[in-house]
């Protein structure tokens, strides 16, 4: 059998292991230590945004948000349809309302007039305001901010910034993660870096980030003895972890140059294909490219689908994927509202994320193309 072809596999520099060396030499074990306030300084300046706590995952960022923004069970929280589950999830946690809304065809991500319509129409039908608006970079690709705050601040509604996917992302020069009250980052291990596992919340608020890093630790009171006012979550991330972190920021950049050129690639050799189209990228945005994602036009390609293109890699030991199912029709929440016009049904039936992992080869690639073309040819 070939080699495996991964979709996006974890990716060292080689400098991880002198900061978990480290960790160990100086029995620096625990939970905290100097490598988690340096990684939470690095991810701070590098996005701009005044302070961080790094956490157990990009999940519980969302998590604790939500906390720290009073968000109790029966309020609505506006949710991107077109997601990974984890943009959703913790509005459950906290046993609140999502209320899902469509794509745009821009950028794929949350469309700014049909925001501005479900508040509009959630005030009439329940009247009562939005809790919060958790928007999502979906696959490194920059959401239309702008609109999309202009809106949130027209009705005083705070944004969390689901920038899992996006980090090195811009729009207009500024770092994805630092437009929302609150920005949110993951290091899963098929993310842009990694510590294997492990997410970050961002915020210019000191006593958000502050409060969030106690509540992540169980929430213990200032006493001697160990005393607990509120409850508290175990979602602090591990010292050794953050050194892993720290190795993988001094090359972010370099990662996400080599995620660009893997995405322009893919653009010479197979966009003139007929029927296949790529995530767009609008004026002012850069995007990190974490997945090259395309869609397949069935009634341009010759009746070729998406589903043909995947498991003809699949055949090849490729690893690709469709895009994220969106919440709305993910039977754990299809009973909750959705505002749409099926865009995000339309990218779902007929997108796919093709291997992207900035360890790729040449060899790789042309492997990838290979297949794909070979597809078209019969």
């Amino acid at each position: 059998m070939k080699n495996k072809i991964w979709l996006s596999s974890p990716h060292m520099s080689g400098e991880e292991l002198n900061y978990i060396h480290e960790a160990f030499d100086t029995n620096w074990i625990a939970p905290l230590g100097p490598n988690v306030n340096n990684f939470e300084t690095d991810l701070a300046y590098y996005t701009g945004v005044k302070h961080c706590a790094a956490l157990t995952s990009g999940t519980a960022a969302i998590h604790l948000a939500l906390i720290m923004l009073g968000v109790k069970p029966g309020d609505e929280v506006i949710c991107q349809s077109f997601t990974f589950s984890a943009s959703a999830n913790p509005i459950a946690y906290q046993k609140a309302v999502p209320v899902f809304i469509d794509s745009e065809k821009d950028t794929w991500n949350m469309d700014p007039l049909l925001l501005e319509k479900t508040i509009k129409a959630r005030k009439k039908e329940k009247g009562k305001s939005v809790k919060a608006i958790v928007i999502v970079h979906l696959y490194g690709i920059p959401a239309k901010i702008d609109e999309i705050i202009e809106i949130a601040n027209k009705y005083d509604i705070p944004i969390i910034e689901d920038a899992a996917e996006a980090l090195g992302s811009e729009y207009n020069g500024k770092k994805l993660g630092s437009f929302g009250e609150f920005g949110i980052l993951s290091f899963n291990g098929n993310k842009i870096i990694t510590t294997s596992g492990g997410g970050a919340l961002l915020s210019n608020n000191k006593e958000y980030i502050e409060k969030a890093r106690n509540l992540s630790t169980q929430a213990r009171d200032e006493a001697p003895h160990y005393q607990h006012s509120q409850i508290g979550y175990n979602y602090r991330m591990s010292n050794v972890l953050a050194g892993i972190g720290r190795g993988q920021m001094k090359v972010l950049d370099e990662r996400v140059n080599q995620k660009r050129e893997i995405f322009e690639y893919y653009k010479k050799e197979i966009a003139d294909l007929p029927g296949i189209e790529f995530q767009p990228e609008i004026e002012g945005s850069f995007s990190n490219r974490w997945l090259t994602c395309i869609t397949v036009d069935p009634d341009k390609s010759g009746g070729i689908t998406r589903e043909d293109i995947r498991l003809a890699l699949l055949e090849d030991n490729i690893e690709s994927r469709p895009l994220w199912k969106p919440m709305h029709m993910q039977p754990v929440f299809e009973k909750y509202s959705f505002y749409g016009n099926g865009t995000c049904e339309e990218l779902f039936k007929d997108g796919l994320c093709l291997p992207s992992g900035s360890n790729l080869t040449e060899e790789d690639l042309e492997r990838v193309v290979g297949v794909i073309k070979g597809v078209f040819r019969k």
